[in-house]
């Protein structure tokens, strides 16, 4: 009888040391699997993350933030050149408030109810700046030349501009 007791514990022993084997074997495979899948999603993102890295500088070519030689135009002539930027911009965009139909800058008259404004601004060097304007339905793009004159005023000159044709749908 105590043999049949010691066989008996030894097969279940022998099948619970079986079933630990599997069970940990799918467990272990499955992580391995997991981990495959997220080493690959990980090369995949960081291939992503370097061509929008690289789109990214290239998009902040043409910007006077990262231009360094048109920045030091600026400062050459004694502006800090982190309180003149927002100025100029600000300058700009205050060209918005005017009174009548016509834009200062913008040659186009406004086709619809509303008024003609200039919604975003790119400055590209420390003479050049492009700008975006729209009147609600129409869209178009300017490309302005700016200096600051001897009397520390801003102006501004349309160089030229387009006016996209309207949409039809």
């Amino acid at each position: 009888m105590k043999a049949r007791i010691f066989m008996y514990l030894f097969i279940f022993t022998v099948l619970l040391v079986i079933f630990q084997y599997v069970n940990s074997k799918n467990i272990l495979d499955n992580y391995e699997e997991k981990l495959d899948r997220y080493e690959a999603n990980e090369a995949e993102m960081t291939k992503k993350f370097m061509a929008l890295e690289d789109e990214n500088l290239d998009l902040l070519y043409f910007n006077l933030e990262n231009n360094d030689d048109a920045l030091s135009y600026f400062e050459r002539d004694g502006y800090k050149t982190d309180e003149l930027i927002p100025f100029i911009k600000d300058q700009l965009i205050s060209l918005n408030e005017y009174k009548g139909d016509e834009h200062p800058l913008v040659p186009y008259a406004s086709m619809t109810e509303g008024k003609i404004l200039v919604n975003k601004i790119r400055m590209l060097n420390h003479k050049w700046i492009i700008a975006d304007f729209s009147d609600g339905q129409n869209w178009g793009e300017l490309l302005l030349t700016y200096e600051i004159d001897d009397k520390k005023e801003l102006k501004f000159k349309v160089v030229d501009h387009l006016l996209y044709p309207p949409n039809s749908y």
